[in-house]
């Protein structure tokens, strides 16, 4: 969380960052998000934007629920990026949302963006006699998973999820990874600073992946650490995702896929 708060402050000292234009904040509901509120956004000036997911203890609803839109606007996301990395969940969020908006703006002015054509789970190339460890669980990957026929072990923090899932591997814990020659990873595990452990258990890896609409940003801290793929969501319209999610529609046309792969990844400084 440090490195990536650092790497956006960098880029902001570097390139000149828009102001805020708009943010938007889903309805708080106790007892956990349901999946039209899971996320939330802000938009810059000129289009880019950030996403971060409403993962929040019970303890921060009144803060949460506090939070003001326009009080947003016009301020500099550069403020928000500063407090990701402390002991505040809220200020988490909010400087999640600003890391990936700054780094998408950047990613806009100087062409850093990769195409759209990478498949983020087909570069794992999961087939008969892998283990894959999944850390979270993915359920629209099951049948993906199933129809491939390796071996899936689910790595989850929710120790519900163990029963829930009575024919699935669920673990809680991570030390399992070290049997996986492949891991997917989501990236909900930057945000509430696991991501560091999973690593760690993943030394036998030959291919890491981590993916998840949060995962906006740059991918050097976790290049260096040896993920393979990040695989996330680029914002091309900030302010119609933010309208998007206030309705709880499909994100539609206001993003599209984001694949960085290290052995092809390289950032350009230049300015377009």
């Amino acid at each position: 969380m440090t490195e990536m708060r650092a790497m956006a402050l960098g880029l902001a000292a570097r390139f000149q960052i828009p102001k805020i234009a708009g943010i938007v904040f889903p309805p708080w509901h106790d007892g956990g998000q349901p999946r039209d509120c899971e996320f939330m956004a802000m938009a810059l000036d000129g289009g880019a934007g950030g996403i971060s997911y409403v993962l929040l203890p019970g303890s921060s609803a009144t803060d949460y629920r506090a939070l003001r839109p326009q009080t947003f606007i016009g301020t500099r996301p550069e403020g928000y990026a500063e407090a990701f990395g402390g002991s505040d969940p809220l200020g988490n969020m909010l400087g999640l949302a600003a890391i990936n908006a700054i780094c998408q703006h950047v990613m806009r002015t100087t062409g850093n963006t990769p195409g759209a054509a990478s498949d983020s789970i087909g570069l794992m190339q999961i087939e008969g006699g892998d283990r894959v460890g999944m850390v979270g669980l993915f359920p629209p990957l099951l049948k993906y998973m199933r129809s491939s026929g390796a071996e899936l072990v689910v790595v989850e923090k929710n120790p519900l999820l163990v029963d829930s899932y009575p024919n699935l591997q669920v673990t809680l814990d991570p030390a399992e990874l070290g049997r996986c020659n492949k891991v997917l990873c989501t990236s909900t595990t930057l945000l509430n600073d696991t991501l560091d452990e999973v690593l760690r258990h993943c030394t036998a890896a030959e291919h890491i992946s981590v993916l998840g609409p949060t995962a906006g940003y740059f991918p050097d801290p976790l290049f260096a650490r040896g993920v393979h793929v990040l695989g996330g969501r680029l914002v091309k319209d900030g302010m119609l995702l933010l309208q998007l999610i206030e309705q709880r529609q499909p994100w539609g046309e206001a993003t599209r896929k984001l694949c960085f792969q290290a052995g092809t990844y390289s950032f350009r400084e230049t300015q377009q």
